[in-house]
């Protein structure tokens, strides 16, 4: 079965096309080959800025980048989140992308009852975050916050489920086979839809 796939590289730099990046275009390849539809968008080359507001947050009119992003996400049947941890969670960047399209009205209505209606429910999503410090560290001591707080509080609170993840540690310490195998990873991921 063939899955409709967003890759959303959260990295915020633009330019440099480092490790987040080399991890999207493997899971892209092994997609493709695995017979899926694919399409990506990289967040940091995307014109929006911080909301500001609740009001804005609740009533703003969205930018066109962003409406293209929901209609991406709207499209999607399998969603793909890759970022770089820092200070414990996604970059600012990214976080302020997922406020500007997972606003209520698109992803999610209130309810008298305080549970919200949700919007994007029959999706699946896989978060892959990389990070310096060894992944079990970030697991276990510090118990995955960031992580746990994209995954519960952002994209089930919307609907997505299952929502999987990959925590790749110590990026800086790895030697050129390690990094290959984390590529070879990602393919694999990416043929499943997974």
């Amino acid at each position: 079965m063939t899955a409709k796939i967003l890759i959303l590289n959260g990295h915020p730099d633009p330019v440099r096309k480092g490790l987040c990046h080399a991890l999207a275009d493997a899971y892209g390849a092994g997609a493709a080959e695995g017979g899926h539809e694919v399409r990506r968008l990289d967040v940091a080359t995307l014109a929006f800025g911080f909301v500001h507001s609740q009001s804005e947050f609740e009533h703003g009119e969205a930018l066109p980048d962003i409406v293209t992003a929901q209609e991406a996400i709207k499209w999607a049947s399998h969603v793909v989140v890759i970022f770089p941890l820092w200070l414990g969670d996604v970059p600012a960047v990214l976080k302020a992308f997922l406020e500007h399209t997972l606003r209520p009205g698109f992803a999610y209505a209130y309810r008298p009852s305080g549970f919200p209606e949700m919007f994007l429910m029959g999706r699946s999503a896989r978060i892959v975050v990389t990070m310096g410090m060894p992944a079990f560290v970030y697991r276990w001591y510090f118990r995955a916050h960031g992580l746990k707080n994209l995954k519960r509080n952002i994209l089930r609170f919307v609907g997505f489920s299952p929502v999987r993840d990959t925590v790749l540690g110590s990026v800086g310490t790895r030697s050129k086979p390690q990094i290959a195998r984390w590529f070879d990873d990602m393919k694999a991921l990416g043929r499943r839809a997974a």
